[in-house]
């Protein structure tokens, strides 16, 4: 059984501060300030550029992607690490249309991450010649997955409620009518236990600043399935994707396996800070962490329906269906949301009108959700949103 108290004493958390917004960022585990300064004074201070062999850092992309690998369901030597999330969703979806040169509709739904969808739509627009990015709601999805589609391509995770996609059932009805799989596991890696592999998955992307707590701007994964991996041709055909990057061949070969999806140099010091973080994993089952989960979000709800049982629920009701969030509607939830923040109590707002609240069992326990839940409705009766420095709207909501 996982020991969650254990978890919780290997993160800082500030003073005073309830923080619900780890499906967002992760907190900063205890253990990355001094992996990154031995990293930046030990390995790039002593070792300069011979760091590249001797400190590993040219291997980093894929060692940590074997570690990722484990939470994601896929084998190793499937998964590799670097660019952004977007660069990921691209270089996918590009490798998966080419796949089927004879389909020019990737199929996607309205509650897909924004960028994803202009990520597709920029390919399409590129391609020209009848290609077409095609959107419809979630729960519409498998009645449009036909024989015209060439890429399904979906967010496992809801990121404004929090609804889940059936993985299973879309990615074998996918396969039965000969279109290829692309899953976005933003919302999902170290959230939700996931089977890429049991689930017949040809593309998975991801992002490890949320549930894997690796900082801001680290880097992305994406996952090949291993009968595609030395077929798929790489959009992006960056050097490190290359056969032999050290050869400056002027001609591209890709390289072996799902190392031909590595674009360009890694970034050393980030990957540093998600190795660090990655080793809190070690000490838990994600089954554990699902079902801790679970009665934490489902804690939330009861304390709110009790309270505030007019705040209308935007996530599935049914913990089955949703993932490790809670999201409801209010009208000025921008201003609740900062409100709360003043409060200590953080967790984040979406438009139109989405209060989101993540629950991570690594770090927050059942003290601080139900104060959270408290603080919630104490701010919603009393109206204490209602103040014009709560409404100020900043860059990032």
């Amino acid at each position: 059984m996982s020991d969650f108290k254990a978890t919780k004493a290997m993160f800082h958390l500030p003073e005073g501060v309830i923080y619900l917004d780890g499906n967002s960022l992760g907190p900063l585990p205890k253990a990355t300030a001094q992996r990154v300064s031995q990293t930046v004074t030990q390995e790039w201070g002593e070792l300069l550029i011979t760091g590249w062999n001797k400190a590993g850092w040219m291997e980093q992309p894929m060692r940590l992607g074997n570690r990722i690998a484990k939470l994601i369901g896929a084998p190793d030597g499937s998964v590799v690490l670097g660019d952004t999330l977007s660069i990921k969703v691209y270089q996918a979806v590009a490798s998966a249309i080419e796949m089927r040169p004879d389909r020019k509709v990737i199929l996607s739904d309205s509650g897909n991450f924004p960028s994803d969808l202009y990520m597709a739509d920029g390919l399409v627009r590129t391609l020209g010649d009848g290609y077409s990015l095609k959107v419809v709601a979630p729960a519409d999805v498998a009645a449009h997955l036909t024989d015209e589609v060439a890429v399904l391509m979906l967010t496992e995770v809801d990121y404004r409620t929090g609804r889940m996609h059936d993985m299973a059932a879309l990615s074998r009805q996918a396969r039965d009518v000969g279109a290829i799989t692309v899953w976005d596991l933003a919302h999902s890696a170290g959230a939700i236990p996931v089977d890429v592999a049991g689930c017949d998955v040809d593309f998975a992307v991801g992002c490890t600043y949320k549930y894997l707590n690796s900082g801001p701007g680290s880097p992305a994964f994406i996952y090949v399935a291993p009968r595609h991996a030395d077929t798929a041709r790489p959009a992006l055909s960056g050097w490190l994707g290359h056969e032999a990057p050290f050869a400056f061949d002027p001609d591209y070969r890709p390289g072996t396996g799902v190392e031909r999806m590595r674009v360009g140099t890694p970034p050393v010091l980030q990957m540093a800070a998600l190795e660090a973080a990655l080793d809190v994993w070690d000490m838990v089952d994600i089954a554990d962490v699902r079902a801790r989960s679970i009665e934490l979000s489902q804690l939330f709800i009861e304390i709110i329906d009790e309270r505030c049982p007019d705040l209308p629920l935007a996530s599935p009701p049914d913990a089955a269906r949703r993932g490790s969030q809670v999201s409801f509607h209010f009208e000025d939830g921008y201003a609740v949301v900062q409100a709360l923040i003043a409060r200590g109590v953080i967790g984040d707002f979406r438009a139109p009108d989405i209060m989101r609240f993540g629950f991570t069992p690594l770090y927050i326990d059942e003290q601080d959700v139900a104060q959270a839940a408290n603080h919630l409705c104490d701010v919603i009766e009393q109206r204490l949103w209602d103040h014009p420095e709560f409404k100020k709207r900043a860059k990032v909501t």
